[in-house]
């Protein structure tokens, strides 16, 4: 994320960040940066698919140690990607560095620190545990960067995140690299301020005063320079080619922070950034300049706070977002975006028509391990596209021809591909006139109950002996007994009921809830099978089949927990960091 370099350029100077004694204020907190440096931290496994108890414990720990600072956090996640679709190329080359990553970690040895590579559901299994603590959360339109900037600007708060590009923007109350917040050593104050985090805010204006009092309006046009995410402008190596940049050569490691120092050296000599900006212009054909230009200051907009008022959102409830309205999806389904219960997988589906599906340690000799769940994402994209049976129904040929197609990125073999999917038409006494996605909440719960089971090939009658918090998980299970291939083995099947069993043995004897009721004997099977499972981890090879097939169940999972919820939650919603 960010500009390039530039967190390790702040890093290697050191005089850049001030310390700071975070306590009894409000906390923006980026929650895409959060979830990833806490999984990690928390030396969760990332071979065996997931592992999340352990990271929702470092969430909770986390959180307690502001409750007990008096800090106010609201996390605010990154939501789908934008209408123009901006980041794609960045998206892709991620995604291939996952591939890469997934790769090395299935082969023999494999190991390390996950080349940070995230299970599949490990933002669904946050997302839950901030609602179980009751910490605020936004999930925004598209990525989150402006009106985070934005939130902590009106309350005059600092930023907490690892993404460089919050050196660029003006913020009030500072920025505090997540790499320096030491919320696992809170301080007890001597004085009736009481506790604080140790932490470091990044300071612009020294870092301004550095480059020769450089003004702070030429740092967005130093990080579009610079590339990030969004742009990456080849014709600018012209510029950096002929341009003589000052002091960018000597006294910095790599040719990164040469260039970072020499840019920004060589702005600091331009009052403000038009003027900047002509002068690139120089160094460029006649006939680039005008589209350069445009650009520049088109993506140097990228670095202003947003319009967006998330304090309205988290005080009333109210999310009025411009690009949310040109979108026209239906309300429920912005509404349940905002408030982090839809994934951004359904807005990608809904607006681009285009979805990436996550990689993970798997097979890489077989076909992808979402493969499995396939017909699942035909029937949410059939549900989100509304497409039904009554369409064409004279012709088949034409009503197959006219059914919307999902552009999916995922990987055969070890390169990412692109591949096209059709939506699935879905049953005419389901999705008629009557229901478009608008109404689909009109739809009696009984049909949308039906939809899924039907999806997911169960009857009711095989779920209903099921403890209800485990139905959706049960069901699941049944269809990737199955559907998978190459077939699940009996002892793959009993290992996955062992671990459903033992994340109910942990919710009875680890639950605060006085209504759940914990025996001793269940005291004494979890720790037993806790030993055994650390033993096992310890001593085993890694089974690649076996690690596929688990892959295999965890789509089917991410995408029967998706239907479930485009479905406003017919079976209840599982704990993602129990069941697995």
């Amino acid at each position: 994320m960010g500009v390039p370099g530039l967190t390790g350029f702040v890093e290697e100077h050191g005089g850049f960040l001030a310390a700071l004694r975070v306590q009894r204020t409000k906390l923006v907190i980026d929650g895409s940066s959060l979830y990833h440096r806490l999984f990690f931290a928390c030396g969760a496994d990332v071979r065996h698919g997931g592992d999340y108890g352990p990271f929702a414990a470092a969430v909770g720990a986390f959180f307690d140690s502001l409750r007990a600072c008096g800090v106010a956090p609201c996390v605010v996640l990154d939501g789908g990607r934008d209408a123009a679709d901006g980041k794609l190329a960045t998206l892709r080359s991620r995604a291939a560095e996952r591939l890469r990553a997934a790769h090395g970690l299935s082969r023999p040895g494999g190991g390390g620190d996950g080349g940070g590579l995230l299970p599949l559901l490990a933002r669904e299994a946050f997302v839950q545990a901030l609602r179980r603590l009751g910490v605020p959360l936004a999930q925004c339109f598209a990525e989150a960067d402006r009106e985070i900037a934005a939130l902590a600007n009106r309350w005059g708060c600092p930023v907490l995140t690892l993404d460089s590009d919050f050196c660029i923007f003006d913020l009030r109350g500072g920025y505090c690299p997540l790499s320096h917040f030491q919320w696992q050593s809170v301080c007890g104050g001597g004085d009736a301020l009481g506790c604080y985090i140790p932490a470091k805010r990044f300071s612009s204006e020294k870092f301004c005063s550095h480059f020769g009092r450089l003004n702070k309006t030429l740092l967005p046009l130093f990080a579009v320079m610079s590339g990030n995410d969004y742009v990456n402008l080849p014709a600018l190596e012209v510029f950096f080619s002929k341009a003589r940049l000052p002091g960018g050569c000597c006294g910095w490691k790599g040719r990164k922070h040469a260039r970072i120092q020499g840019l920004l050296n060589w702005l600091s000599r331009f009052s403000e950034p038009t003027e900047a900006i002509e002068n690139v212009l120089q160094y460029l054909k006649k006939h680039q300049r005008e589209e350069i230009r445009e650009l520049l200051q088109a993506s140097m907009e990228g670095y202003t706070p947003s319009d967006v008022n998330l304090e309205d959102f988290f005080q009333h409830g109210n999310y009025e977002s411009q690009a949310a309205r040109k979108s026209d999806l239906p309300q429920w389904v912005l509404d349940a975006l905002t408030k982090g219960e839809l994934s951004p997988f359904i807005s990608d589906a809904l607006i681009l028509r285009s979805t990436f599906l996550h990689v993970q340690v798997e097979n890489m000799q077989r076909s992808s391990a979402h493969s499995t769940a396939l017909p699942i994402r035909q029937v949410i994209y059939g549900l989100l596209l509304k497409i039904s049976h009554t369409t064409e129904a004279a012709s088949p040929s034409k009503q197959i021809s006219k059914l919307p197609v999902v552009c999916e990125f995922d990987r055969i073999q070890k390169t990412l591909k692109k591949t096209f999917v059709q939506a699935a038409s879905l049953p005419a006494d389901f999705c008629d006139d009557h229901f478009p996605l608008d109404k689909l909440m009109e739809v009696p719960m009984s049909c949308r109950l039906m939809l899924l089971l039907e999806t997911l090939g169960v009857k009711m009658s095989i779920l209903e002996s099921v403890p209800s918090h485990l139905q959706l998980p049960v069901a699941v299970t049944c269809y990737w007994t199955r559907s998978s291939e190459p077939k699940v083995k009996l002892h793959q099947l009993k290992a996955l009921l062992l671990m459903i069993i033992f994340g109910e043995l942990h919710r009875t004897t680890n639950d605060p809830d006085p209504t759940v009721l914990c025996f001793e004997d269940d005291s004494i099977v979890y720790n037993q099978f806790l030993n055994e499972k650390e033993k096992k981890l310890q001593n085993i090879e890694f089974d690649l089949d076996a690690a596929h097939s688990f892959c295999q169940w965890q789509c089917c999972l991410q995408m029967g927990f998706y239907l479930n919820q485009i479905l406003s939650s017919p079976l209840p919603e599982p704990d993602l960091t129990r069941d697995q």
